[in-house]
């Protein structure tokens, strides 16, 4: 009878046995056929928690949990201290950030004047391939739009030519054939030559004379577009054997001319105002247009001395000069330099270029 029994035990574990292996033979068959993309209910269920786990809770709830657990970790109190809310901006910096971005936005769209750039050479000078290439490098960082003329008298020299091409600056390079033997009347004909291309072209924009000698302040082509008709601002005069330093131009009250820097000559007081060629600008209309300003059309007149007309428009009545800066007109933002020699025509434009 042992026997017997433990025969059918062996055999009841032997089915159960079967049994198992079967079942784990059928599930393993069946999940290889199930789709890879999608989780089974034991994964999901994991995943579920996990997230639930893991999920970030609000700064509110951290502070919360914070003072519920005083035994809490420096680690969890580190973690609420750089989850801090940062504080809005106060009104003041928002009005005044959005007023500056305004600001930014208006200069950006509104749109500058042409300033048209006209400078006499000569061969005759000694410093012009210096001082052409100092004045290059000036007028190439202004912002744009800029129209620089170069006058020059017909030779074989090509130094100009090369100097102005290597610039990158929008230029006109003219040449005139006719011979001086007086350097001041050899600059007023090229300013001539500048002003009937002007003309002739019909440029718009406001002119400025720029001798080789000039050195500026960048915000001065800033303020020379904001002329209407005719403008005037003082000058440093700079004397390389002189320790002191002259100014010329005009003073102002705001941005209305009052009155001039008068320099004395032979113990008397010179009451003209000598403004100097490069101490003024006008609006170019007033070549081609002058109707345009109330002034008669006199064509033959403007087209012989052009220059001659301007002088006479701009001294007619000073009410027409506007100061530059408007702000204030006694700022120096261009100053120019006093050659020591008396053969270079610079050093004649800094002696004799006066409006008279």
């Amino acid at each position: 009878m042992g026997s017997v029994e433990r025969s059918k035990r062996r055999v009841q574990l032997w089915k159960k046995a079967i049994v198992h292996f079967g079942l784990c033979f059928v599930m393993g068959f069946f999940t290889g056929f199930a789709p890879a993309g999608k989780a089974s209910i034991f994964t999901s269920h994991v995943a579920a928690s996990n997230k639930s786990q893991s999920s970030p809770q609000p700064v509110e709830m951290l502070h919360q949990q914070a003072a519920s657990t005083p035994h809490a970790s420096n680690v969890n109190r580190s973690l609420i201290a750089e989850t801090a809310v940062p504080a809005p901006p106060s009104s003041k910096e928002s009005d005044h950030a959005t007023f500056l971005e305004k600001e930014e936005t208006e200069s950006k769209l509104a749109p500058r004047r042409l300033a048209i750039i006209v400078t006499p050479t000569s061969t005759k000078d000694p410093y012009q391939g210096v001082f052409l290439r100092r004045l290059a490098n000036t007028i190439r960082l202004v912002p744009p739009p800029l129209l620089w003329i170069v006058v020059e008298g017909q030779s074989d020299s090509d130094e100009v030519s090369e100097v102005l091409r290597k610039t990158g600056i929008m230029y006109r390079h003219l040449v005139f054939k006719e011979n001086f033997t007086d350097p001041e009347a050899e600059l007023d004909h090229q300013r001539n030559v500048a002003l009937r291309h002007i003309e002739k072209h019909r440029l718009s924009g406001i002119v400025h004379f720029a001798g080789l000698s000039n050195v500026y302040d960048l915000g001065f082509f800033d303020e020379i577009r904001q002329i209407e008709v005719f403008g005037t601002w003082p000058m440093a005069l700079l004397s390389a054997n002189e320790k002191k330093v002259i100014i010329e131009g005009p003073v102002c009250d705001s941005s209305q001319v009052i009155g001039w820097h008068l320099r004395k000559m032979n113990n008397e007081t010179d009451k003209r105002p000598p403004i100097h060629i490069s101490s003024f600008g006008f609006n170019s209309s007033i070549l081609w247009d002058p109707e345009r300003w109330g002034r008669p059309s006199s064509v033959q007149q403007t087209s012989q001395n052009s220059i001659k007309f301007v002088k006479q428009v701009a001294l007619e009545d000073e009410m027409k000069l506007k100061g530059i800066p408007p702000e204030d007109c006694s700022k120096i933002m261009l100053w120019r330099l006093n050659l020591p020699t008396s053969k270079s025509p610079s050093y004649q434009e800094n002696q004799e270029d006066k409006i008279v």
